[in-house]
């Protein structure tokens, strides 16, 4: 019987193992939710879970916007918070537990300020501490932060950027409150003007920080002391041929068996104009890559391996890496991408080696908000967009892709217009909604028609319109185009109420 028992269990160990490649070699994303935000854009997106309850905080300029997330993906607002001055946007935002209490560390980029808030039992917050900028603390256009847990304290870990490069370390107390431990300043050695991304690994019990230099294209790594303290252990700069890091945006890291790796996305900088924002004007471009390194027994970075960009993949103007799942073999990553305006998913084997799975057109462009978040067995990832003219953030989970060859999407819109709206109103909405076929490429083709039926169960709507989609990209990009934003935005007043439902269907 114990050996019947013993044969099962390894079936179902290995059952599981193949459960999960079959997964994260196939998987997909598919969105399940989005919601109106305060702010005037989002920038950053964080995620944290307290007491069983999962939390979304999206921040922007002027507010952070507070919601509940639930185990199907879908959003609750809760509450928006101001930010110091009303500045902004919120950057580098991040969770974390310091003694038993719960804290959202932020960056307020131009408000050149560090904010502490506390996470109270419903999600909200409530601002604790705030560390205003020195001539010795390097905080002037903040925009990312680490938390690095020590044995007998915590320390938020700050870059800068701009006209104030380089890197800080502050200890974080039981109340939230934040006191300067080290700052060191960029130079010509290390890579900390622009630090957008940082990771800790810890190896043998001693913690190893990771930046991404934006301006001066590199990646550095240094040894984080007990006392908060820190030295810099090795630098890699960029280079016109095996090197993707003009630009390095997001960092992030993880751990395969014995092997512990780096991977670093960028922006590369000819996406910016060469003589604005740009310090170093005498770049070239020989393309786009997501740059892996390993980390050696001392801590230090060794280049290992770059996926290239091409026509199968979406990685031109990386802006965020996600970790979507780890296993002792692979993990899945998410990219999420300002210039393709998609969330590509990768795969990095326990070689260190990345290979493309699949991606999502998101019709929008990522900035730094991209979050991956884990309810249960499922895996979700929140994202937003640094346009103005959007004001929203979506969420999506993780599945096995779906076939849908040889199919199209039917997207239905329903609507009923209110008593009051006029003849010519109702004449304007329907050529507007119809035009949307001249401004959205994606859409195959448009139909309308105004009910017909006597049967009594159209519940008072008058309009239906059928849109057409050749797959789940053209669905994406028509939701958030700014055609059919400004659609929504004009007809919105005299819609009485919508009813939209989609379905796939074989071509005839």
């Amino acid at each position: 019987m114990n050996l019947l028992k013993n044969i099962l269990f390894l079936c179902f160990l290995v059952l599981s193992q193949i459960s999960f490649s079959q997964i994260s070699d196939n998987a997909m994303l598919y969105r399940k939710d989005f919601k109106s935000i305060s702010g005037k854009n989002t920038v950053s997106v964080t995620s944290y879970e307290k007491d069983g309850s999962h939390y979304v905080f999206a921040g922007g300029v002027g507010n952070i916007d507070v919601y509940s997330l639930d185990k199907e993906g879908i959003l609750t607002p809760i509450s928006n918070h101001e930010l110091h001055m009303k500045k902004g946007p919120a950057r580098g935002m991040v969770a974390d537990r310091i003694n038993g209490t719960d804290f959202l560390f932020v960056a307020n980029k131009h408000g050149n300020v560090i904010e502490t808030f506390k996470i109270l039992n419903n999600g909200s917050l409530e601002r604790v501490a705030l560390v205003e900028d020195t001539d010795k603390t390097y905080l002037g256009t903040a925009i990312t932060l680490q938390v690095v847990h020590m044995k007998k304290a915590s320390y938020l870990f700050i870059g800068g950027l701009e006209e104030t490069p380089g890197l800080s370390s502050f200890k974080i107390h039981n109340d939230g409150k934040l006191t300067h431990v080290q700052s060191m300043k960029d130079d010509q050695t290390i890579h900390t003007d622009g630090i957008i991304g940082m990771f800790v690994h810890n190896i043998k019990g001693k913690n190893y920080l990771y930046t991404g230099g934006f301006q001066d294209n590199g990646v550095s790594s240094f040894r984080v002391y007990d006392d908060g303290t820190f030295k810099n252990i090795n630098n890699i700069s960029d280079n016109n041929t095996d090197r993707y890091l003009t630009g390095a945006y997001p960092v992030t890291g993880v751990t395969l068996r014995d092997n512990k790796y780096v991977i670093v996305g960028h922006r590369h900088h000819k996406y910016y104009e060469r003589n604005g924002f740009i310090k170093k004007t005498d770049f070239e471009y020989h393309g786009d890559g997501v740059s892996v390194f390993k980390v050696n027994k001392k801590g230090a970075l060794v280049p290992h391996f770059v996926l290239k960009d091409d026509e199968s993949t979406k990685l031109q103007g990386q802006t965020r890496i996600e970790i979507v799942s780890v296993d002792s073999n692979e993990a899945v990553l998410a990219v999420g991408t300002r210039d393709d305006a998609s969330i590509q998913l990768l795969k990095l084997n326990e070689n260190g080696i990345l290979s493309p799975i699949n991606y999502l057109e998101t019709g929008y462009s990522i900035y730094y908000g991209l979050r991956s978040h884990k309810i249960g067995e499922d895996n979700f990832l929140i994202a937003g967009s640094f346009r103005f003219d959007l004001g929203k953030i979506a969420t999506y989970k993780i599945a096995p892709k779906i076939n849908r060859e040889g199919k199209v999407l039917r997207h239905i819109v329903n609507l009923k217009y209110k008593d009051d709206a006029t003849e010519n109103q109702v004449n304007e909405a329907v050529e507007t909604f119809v035009n949307l076929k001249n401004e959205i490429s994606e859409i195959t083709n448009i139909e309308w028609g105004e009910n017909d039926s006597t049967e009594g169960a159209s519940k008072g709507f008058t309009h239906t319109f059928t849109i057409t989609f050749k797959d789940e990209h053209a669905r994406e990009i028509y939701l958030f185009h700014k055609a059919h934003l400004d659609l929504v935005k004009k007809v919105g007043p005299i819609i009485g109420d919508v009813f939209v439902m989609d379905y796939w269907t074989t071509i005839n």
